[in-house]
């Protein structure tokens, strides 16, 4: 077995490899940018080499310092961990030729899956189902239009080389064709560097179900059974399953033979993953089409070692080093249900805009020892953390198992209820609403199941303008509480001389000004006042908690502040309100007519419109990349732009103007 390996990756896939590499007894070496000088895999490892400037290109992309770093530490193997050179023929090549082991499959397959038309090619002449679709190497935009129209509508333009969500488009009609490819091309090439595509014809009600699977040197193979990824957002992954629901044994097996064909045809070594679109029939019965191979580990192996009790980054490791698969076929079974969720730094109510920033408040579930076998997280970050824009948006990944599929969702919505993050946007609220929709619950499953039931998962407000007030007040009055014994000057307990004691709280709550009003009785009592609401307010504190009564109404709380910003928590949801200080906003406007703001840090990729061109609102007027995915910008309003502030390829801060407008 290796002595040392590098991990050639960054976040958790990094911690992840470690952890199982150091149980092994195996050295580790990180790998860092200047923007992950102090990043937790650094520190997970035992040692570091620094090897370039934040962004990927200058260096997690650059193979030559990172086979240099391999050698200059003594290392005798490389894991790729997934996303940057996971899939990078070059690279396996390199560590080839200067004697590194490649903890991945050969070069030769790499190259065979890399490229998704070749591999569909290949994957027809192994007897493997495919989509219909344009698979050729002339990639003329006429030609692929043409395509697109013989296939019929909708259609899906995918990077060739692509993976991840990344250069991949739904196109509704041909008019929006031409679009579409451009953009799909200027994404394909700054993620992977090749801006080949293909065409296929985009399933109704699909599907997406993927085969793990494993091949060693010695010609043995097996698949570890299948995850439903269906649950998507922009193409990429937002939940993941294992087993997929309602699948029978007798199409698992039939499946799981055809990726075990697929890894045959290549000669394939190690872990890998075999996706599947699967279409489902007005009759119940379902069929399934060759998708695409990605030859590394997935972001979501986690829930395939749930229910299989086995570490998929141990089975990496023994296989490159030349060891025998160490189960069969038949010793494989399949245990309980796992469900993963990818915690993501993003604004879902608002197109899942990326968002950047510190983790102020980066709290995880807190687990029972019985808990602790069925609640996995896997994370690369800590409190006081910065997210950045130069990385993917994946904060962590939170793992459920259970008995039953039920079980798993019960236990998933919990742990999401105690994922307590301040300090940067996150899609943790979004995730619940997921879980607890209809159709995730009855496992009524399909790449269109976000659209399907947005009604339930965008803009929900969980706890309510009462409840929000009151959790605000008695976090004050307990925060105001805490100082008396420090400060007797700062006791404010509502005595008065004479009469009561009637106090102002201003707030913003869902963009709404708020003004509630607190009344000291002499018995000790607080009578609290929010719009026409008016009742006591009961309070105690426990720890870090509130549990607070109004209204009839009783909550649990932790509330954590952030300058003027109350994040409140609780078992049915989170919120936040803002409490305002009329003093120090007195004369403000805050009028934003004329300009147009970068929504997050990123790059300008290119603008649609000039100075003098009249425009409409929600017309797109620029396109910005930010976290290796693009994103549209729209015109606030009518008006006539004036000018441009930035060119493409400017770098640009959130925040900042990226045009002048007249209204």
């Amino acid at each position: 077995m290796f002595q040392k390996i590098l991990i050639a990756n960054r976040g958790e896939i990094a911690c992840r490899v470690a952890a199982t590499a150091q149980a092994m007894g195996i050295k580790t070496v990180a790998v860092y940018s200047d923007a992950d000088a102090n990043a937790k895999h650094v520190q997970a490892c035992d040692e570091s080499v620094h090897i370039g400037a934040s962004a990927p290109s200058e260096s997690y992309l650059c193979w030559e310092k990172i086979i240099q770093a391999a050698l200059a530490t003594g290392a005798q193997a490389v894991h790729p961990g997934y996303g940057f050179l996971s899939e990078n023929q070059a690279f396996a090549q390199a560590c080839a030729d200067v004697g590194l082991v490649f903890i991945g499959p050969p070069p030769s397959a790499i190259k065979a899956m890399g490229l998704k038309a070749e591999s569909k090619q290949l994957m027809e002449k192994a007897g493997v189902p495919l989509v219909p679709g344009y698979h050729g190497k002339d990639q003329s935009s006429a030609l692929l239009k043409s395509q697109a129209d013989r296939i019929g509508y909708p259609v899906l333009i995918k990077a060739s080389a692509g993976g991840g969500g990344k250069g991949m488009r739904a196109v509704e009609k041909s008019e929006d064709f031409d679009a579409a490819l451009a953009s799909c091309k200027r994404e394909a090439i700054s993620s992977f560097g090749d801006d080949a595509v293909l065409v296929e014809k985009y399933a109704q009600r699909p599907r997406h179900i993927e085969i793990q699977i494993f091949g060693d040197s010695h010609g043995n193979y097996v698949y570890l059974f299948e995850r439903d990824c269906s649950v998507q957002r922009r193409h990429q992954k937002v939940l993941e399953e294992a087993p997929a629901p309602g699948l029978s044994p007798a199409m698992r097996e039939q499946m799981g033979q055809a990726a075990v064909a697929a890894a045959r045809a290549v000669n394939y070594v190690g872990a890998g993953t075999v996706e599947f679109i699967v279409e489902q029939k007005s009759d119940g019965s379902m069929n399934f089409f060759f998708m695409e191979m990605n030859t590394r580990l997935q972001v979501e192996h986690p829930v395939t070692e749930a229910i299989t009790g086995l570490d998929l980054v141990e089975w990496q490791l023994r296989v490159a080093d030349g060891q025998k698969l160490p189960l069969a076929q038949h010793e494989l079974q399949i245990n309980g249900h796992a469900i993963e969720a990818r915690i993501c730094a993003e604004t879902p109510d608002n197109n899942f805009l990326p968002a950047t920033g510190t983790l102020l408040v980066y709290r995880k579930p807190i687990c029972t020892s019985f808990e602790r076998a069925n609640v996995r997280i896997d994370d690369g970050v800590r409190e006081g953390d910065s997210v950045s824009p130069f990385y993917d948006s994946m904060v962590a990944k939170l793992i459920v198992h259970g008995k039953t599929r039920e079980e798993a969702l019960a236990r998933m919505d919990a742990a999401l209820a105690q994922f307590h993050i301040v300090g940067l946007s996150t899609n943790v609220q979004f995730l619940r609403h997921v879980v607890r929709s209809a159709s995730f619950a009855n496992a009524d499953l399909d790449t269109a199941l976000i659209p399907r039931e947005a009604a339930v998962l965008f803009h929900q407000e969980p706890i309510g303008l009462s409840l929000a007030v009151a959790a605000a007040v008695a976090q004050t009055l307990q925060h105001e509480r805490t100082l008396q014994g420090a400060d007797p000057f700062s006791r404010r307990d509502g005595w008065s001389s004479h009469g009561v004691l009637t106090r102002l709280f201003d707030f913003e709550f869902q963009d709404q000004a708020v003004r509630a009003s607190l009344t000291y009785l002499h018995d000790g009592a607080l009578a609290l006042s929010v719009g026409d609401v008016s009742s006591a307010l009961v309070f105690s504190a426990a720890q870090q908690t509130l549990d607070v009564q109004f209204a009839g109404q009783r909550l649990v709380v932790t509330v954590y502040k952030n300058k003027q910003v109350l994040h409140i928590f609780s078992s049915i949801g989170a919120t936040r309100i803002v409490n305002v200080d009329r003093l120090a906003h007195a004369g403000e406007s805050h009028d934003s007519g004329g300009r147009l703001t970068a929504p997050m840090p990123g790059k300008v990729v290119s603008f649609s419109i000039k100075a003098g061109d009249k425009v409409v609102k929600g017309q797109a007027l620029a396109v910005m990349e930010a976290m290796k995915m693009e994103h549209t910008i729209a015109a606030p309003a009518d008006g006539v732009v004036q000018e441009l502030l930035y060119a493409p390829g400017d770098q640009v801060a959130e925040g900042a103007d990226l045009l002048t407008m007249k209204v």
